[in-house]
């Protein structure tokens, strides 16, 4: 466990050495602060629901430009060998891989926090379901990183490792758009795969177990996959 945590301090630091942090928190919290302005003086409720939904569609975008260096860097770089041949297991590389970018992002979000204090101070929000949509966006991005994760272990360039994330997120944000083509089973299963539809059950506050199998199975999953991808060294 401590090698997970030094790996991860390691990349965080790694990370945060550069402006590049910096600009993606200040410039994402930013546009976050101006939509949450324009929806709460549109809809004229205290309420973060269309919040959290913006920023399951901003995620889309900025998480695979995030996930897209984890291991794309390190094989174009030639570090991947010396990484794989430290004295560290494969599990604990890409558990320290993913918890960096998980820590980053936990950041990213907790930057927001203000809005309910600020909606607090106006009103009388409904706290529980605030809760449950600030863990449902949580869990969404943790599964989204997953995924990148998974994505740059399979190439050196980093380019092609965010624009295969861009297809893999898109298909899941939009898969509920196939469902009418389908009936029966086929348009439920587009619909679960949506990862909209789970979003929008934690943003109203109600969380059910088919919510929470939906990302943390589809995270341990990516996670398996990832140590299996640079197990048998698939990028090459």
């Amino acid at each position: 466990m401590n090698k997970i945590i030094a790996l991860t301090k390691k990349e965080l630091h790694s990370y945060f050495s550069s402006p590049i942090a910096y600009i993606i928190l200040i410039a994402t919290v930013s546009l976050f602060n101006v939509f949450f302005y324009l929806i709460v003086e549109q809809n004229r409720e205290v309420a973060l629901r269309d919040i959290f939904q913006l920023m399951e569609f901003m995620f889309v975008f900025l998480i695979p430009l995030l996930t897209m260096r984890l291991f794309s860097e390190e094989k174009a770089n030639g570090t991947m060998e010396f990484l794989l041949t430290a004295p560290l297991t494969h599990t604990m590389i890409v558990m320290g891989k993913y918890l960096s970018m998980l820590v980053f992002y936990s950041i990213l979000i907790g930057l927001t926090l203000t809005y309910y204090l600020i909606i607090e101070y106006f009103g009388a929000p409904d706290l529980p379901s605030i809760l449950s949509g600030y863990a449902g966006i949580w869990l969404e991005g943790a599964f989204f990183i997953a995924i990148g994760l998974l994505v740059s272990s399979w190439t050196s360039n980093q380019i092609i490792a965010a624009m295969v994330s861009y297809v893999i997120l898109f298909s899941l944000y939009f898969s509920t758009s196939f469902a009418p083509y389908f009936t029966g089973p086929m348009a439920d299963f587009f619909t679960q795969l949506s990862t909209r539809t789970h979003l929008e059950n934690f943003a109203v506050g109600i969380i059910t177990p088919s919510d929470l199998v939906y990302y943390l199975s589809g995270i341990v999953l990516c996670l398996v996959l990832t140590r299996f991808s640079i197990n048998n060294k698939l990028w090459q």
